[in-house]
């Protein structure tokens, strides 16, 4: 297939496209600086310049191609970001509304109180002021308009060398601390996911998934932040310090009551399907490696 990609560039999304280059899939990639646009042609990778805000260069991507990888995001976590991303996924969707090509995003993690979540339970997410905009359920709902949604769900730590997200996060702020903190007891869970398993299931999911799936990116339903903060702990030479939930958001920011939260998810279900079976690092193996602590 021809493949447009958002975030082709990105953590996930270069990895993603070296999977989809390896089955043979042509890739179209949206680049909005020249160094990505250089990384992604020495790739094969035809680049087309602009970013989220270019709905028509969004559209162009898209009627161009057999099917869509949305993968980039603002990052920034506020609402500019969330309208951003559904706005994008919104233009996607109209411009292969008819037409039965796939459409795969990104999704964040959806906790259940009491239980590891599973793949059959829906995002409570709707409309433009929720988290990343309702983007998974607005995706889901073009379905009905004749387009071929997907949705995988990626753990909050998809690890690995140079990963730059939240765990070189909380490294960096155990640094400026003196310590690596945890919330309470440190008992609250977090799925994680080595990079090379998420995007082979990204692969996986373009090619093979039905239409109105939800897949989770996760090889680890759910490892303790106490470990994950004493593994941190371990390779600053620093001590793990429990903090409370007020604590965490001084000492972390967002990020803090975040790591507080306990986000037991399975993947069963998404194994089940595809046949896909995490092979990658577990987190607190990549934990031992220095390639999180040097600066």
């Amino acid at each position: 297939m021809r493949v447009f990609v958002t975030g082709a560039s990105g953590w996930i999304g270069s990895a993603s496209v070296d999977e989809l280059l390896a089955d043979g899939h042509q890739i179209v990639g949206l680049a909005r600086s020249d160094a990505s646009a250089a990384s992604l042609a020495a790739k094969g990778v035809e680049v087309l310049r602009g970013d989220l805000d270019d709905l028509e260069v969004l559209r162009t991507g898209a009627a161009g191609a057999d099917a869509v990888i949305h993968l980039a995001n603002k990052h920034t976590f506020d609402a500019a970001a969330n309208n951003a991303e559904r706005i994008a996924v919104q233009t996607i969707g109209d411009e292969l509304a008819g037409s039965g090509r796939r459409l795969l995003i990104a999704g964040g993690m959806n906790p259940v109180p009491g239980r590891a979540s599973t793949e059959a339970d829906r995002s409570p997410h709707h409309g433009p002021d929720s988290p990343r905009g309702g983007a998974e359920n607005l995706a889901l709902s073009y379905q009905d308009k004749g387009v071929h949604p997907i949705v995988v769900r990626f753990a909050p730590t998809v690890h690995g060398a140079g990963d730059h997200g939240l765990i070189r996060m909380l490294v960096t702020g155990a640094r400026a601390a003196g310590f690596s903190a945890y919330v309470g007891d440190g008992a609250n869970r977090w799925p994680a996911v080595h990079r090379s398993d998420a995007a082979r299931l990204v692969a996986l999911g373009i090619n093979k998934a039905p239409a109105g799936a939800i897949m989770h990116a996760v090889a680890e339903e759910g490892v303790r932040t106490h470990a994950i903060a004493g593994a941190i702990a371990d390779g600053l030479n620093l001590p793990a310090t429990s903090v409370t939930p007020e604590d965490a958001i001084t000492h972390l920011g967002w990020l803090g009551g975040f790591f507080a939260m306990d986000l037991l998810t399975s993947s069963t279900a998404t194994q089940t399907l595809l046949g896909w079976t995490p092979t990658g690092p577990t987190l607190l193996e990549d934990l031992k490696t220095n390639s999180y602590f040097h600066k």
